[in-house]
């Protein structure tokens, strides 16, 4: 305990604290927390954020020097805190009989972290005080734009994914009306905010499909709509692989299509002819079923190792696959992986590339599906909706 005091005592009393992440609580109710120097007025403070079981989060500023004597505090309800500075990292663990375990890497001198400056916040895409009409309806924000504590993770989920898109903007059509689907668009905050994005903020007249099965979901969107005065938005309930707007999308966009769900998304945008694919796949669990491949098998031996391998190679299958289509592929990081470990985006856009430079990828895609053994369901799409074999 004593070796665990001095060890924050000097990282304090340095300023050297970068950030700090409290795990393991021992009160039910919250399920961690962290930390990290902030300036606010000019004034540095430790600002704890407390994230709770039921979604909730809570923030609480300490003055930097008051804020030795509130870790130790909260060190009695957390088994294990990592904290990071200017000069490496160290780990504190607490065994269930109250002894504490240092395991200090830190090395070279403490000297003063740079904070981050509060005093200016981050400049969304999509503010919230001007996009509350909508935000609001979906349950995002109150009718003033005030974002509510469980929601901020999906209120910076769906501006990262309009920054996203507003990196590859100037791939889709300069003039004319854009056509736009969110397939298997569920509750829709992303279709939402996409036309948002693109009438409000771009000017741009849109026709915007949002599609999915279930039919309260697609009356609820309607509904919310229809009271939004969106007219360029049309809802439908039914099955994508059947689904023929009036045009080829200029972009299709999907947000944690769940499973094969994503392989569905993408096979009826290449279908469809798409511009620009923006997917954001979820709960990736056909290739764990399926895996059979002896050489990688030190590594699937291990559960939680094969469901990260698994993940990884269904995403770069997917890739691959759309490359072998014409699309110049990239899959990139959406959101802290703190908040969520669905954090990777697939962006396409159609190149158009020479007929040997797909084939080379497509015959890359099937000898790695070879190796390993799995069948991904883009290809049992293609051979039930084309009729191969």
């Amino acid at each position: 305990m004593e070796k665990m005091h001095q060890l924050l005592e000097s990282i304090f009393t340095s300023g050297a604290l970068e950030k700090i992440v409290f795990s393991k609580s021992a009160i039910k109710e919250i399920k961690r927390a962290h930390g990290r120097i902030i300036l606010i007025k000019g004034l540095r403070v430790l600002q704890i954020e407390t994230l709770f079981t039921d979604g909730k989060a809570r923030h609480h500023n300490v003055p930097e020097e008051q804020a030795l004597r509130h870790v130790l505090e909260m060190t009695d309800n957390y088994k294990q805190i990592n904290i990071y500075t200017t000069a490496g990292e160290c780990e504190i663990k607490k065994n269930n009989g109250g002894s504490v375990h240092v395991i200090n890497r830190i090395k070279g001198a403490l000297v003063a972290s740079d904070p981050a400056n509060n005093d200016h916040q981050k400049k969304y895409l999509i503010d919230a005080t001007d996009a509350a009409p909508f935000l609001s309806k979906l349950g995002v924000c109150d009718e003033n734009g005030n974002v509510f504590d469980k929601k901020r993770s999906k209120f910076r989920q769906i501006n990262r994914f309009v920054e996203l898109l507003d990196d590859v903007y100037g791939k889709l059509p300069a003039e004319g009306e854009l056509c736009v689907c969110d397939l298997c668009c569920g509750k829709s905050y992303l279709t939402f905010a996409v036309y948002y994005y693109l009438t409000a903020l771009k000017g741009r007249q849109v026709k915007m499909y949002g599609m999915d099965l279930k039919s309260d979901v697609i009356a609820f969107c309607k509904q919310t709509a229809k009271d939004l005065q969106f007219e360029g938005m049309e809802f439908v309930c039914g099955d994508i692989h059947e689904f023929e707007p009036e045009k080829a999308p200029d972009l299709v966009i999907s947000l944690h299509a769940c499973d094969i769900a994503t392989d569905m998304v993408l096979y009826n945008a290449v279908r469809l002819k798409a511009k620009v694919i923006l997917s954001t796949p979820c709960c990736h669990h056909e290739m764990m079923n399926q895996l059979c491949c002896p050489p990688l098998s030190f590594v699937s031996k291990h559960s939680i190792l094969k469901q990260k391998l698994c993940d990884s190679l269904t995403d770069a299958l997917r890739c691959l696959r759309l490359e072998a289509e014409g699309y110049k592929v990239s899959a990139i990081e959406l959101i802290d992986p703190e908040e969520t470990p669905k954090n990777v985006m697939i962006r396409a856009i159609f190149a158009d590339t020479p007929p040997q430079k797909r084939a080379k990828a497509y015959e890359e895609y099937k000898q790695t599906v070879e190796f390993l053994g799995v069948s991904p369901y883009y290809e049992q799409i293609v051979r039930k909706r084309e009729g191969l074999k």
